[in-house]
């Protein structure tokens, strides 16, 4: 079965939107024709994603799932459209992709200074698939934070960075300077896989309403200073390794040369 690309992103719209109506505004068509488009669209899966309700609209397991896929598939669409045009046109065009909180900006400024006719774009990665756009062909290059899936990549070590637990301000461990992970035994942790956050905002607003801690990277929890929340370096809390990562097999000349100037730049920093 090929997967229908329109029928997709209507299918996003709804998942976005909760609401058939206000999907339908969005994309322009009308309501019963977004309804079939999305019967059709189930029936071609030959499952169901969506549990409709006369007052909501809920995705099923199912429906997460290829809420999920579809960013990917959708970016990775639109990704091969620039590329193509990009080849049309005669643009050259470096795609840096990027863990929350670490800057790559000095980095990319001094790429640019030695490559002026280059248009240098950036693609935020999610913290639990960070290779994902490299994969998928919306980046070319990754300055990401371990761990992630390095298989089938090259990776580049440029540096360490500590962690620091992120709590309430409330929380009652918020008043020490500095903590052990032992005085972590038997707090609530929103590290562990079983409660995945789709979002770093998401995460924080856990945390600061009092439903556990979390150990960020120390650039995390700088780029997300708010008042409700208190970070506590770790004292014995192993450190997080960042690196600049490719495909195995890609060996461009304007991929080798951002690496350089990249990783030079980078330890640097």
């Amino acid at each position: 079965m090929d997967l229908d690309l329109r029928k997709l992103r209507y299918f996003v719209a709804v998942a976005e939107h909760r609401h058939f109506g206000r999907a339908a505004e969005q994309l322009y068509i009308a309501q019963p024709v977004l309804s079939r488009q999305i019967r059709a669209f189930e029936q071609e899966l030959e499952c169901t994603l969506l549990m409709r309700t006369t007052r909501s609209v809920e995705l099923t397991a199912a429906g997460k799932q290829l809420y999920e896929e579809a960013q990917g598939i959708l970016a990775a669409v639109a990704a091969a459209g620039r590329r193509v045009r990009d080849v049309d046109r005669g643009v050259q065009r470096l795609v840096v992709a990027f863990s929350p909180g670490l800057r790559v900006s000095e980095a990319i400024r001094a790429f640019a200074s030695r490559h002026p006719d280059v248009v240098t774009d950036l693609v935020p990665a999610r913290w639990w698939e960070q290779d994902a756009p490299l994969r998928d062909g919306r980046a070319q290059v990754g300055y990401l934070r371990r761990p992630f899936d390095d298989s089938g990549l090259r990776t580049i070590p440029v540096g360490r960075e500590p962690r620091v637990a992120c709590m309430s301000a409330a929380h009652p461990l918020a008043c020490r300077q500095e903590l052990t992970s032992a005085d972590l035994d038997g707090e609530p942790m929103l590290d562990k896989p079983t409660r995945r956050t789709s979002s770093l905002e998401e995460k924080f607003e856990l945390i600061a309403s009092g439903h556990g801690i979390a150990l960020v990277p120390l650039s995390v929890a700088r780029s997300y200073s708010r008042p409700d929340l208190a970070y506590l370096p770790v004292t014995d809390a192993p450190g997080t390794e960042t690196c600049l990562a490719v495909l195995a097999d890609r060996r461009e000349k304007l991929l080798r040369d951002f690496l350089e100037i990249a990783t030079a730049t980078l330890r640097h920093t």
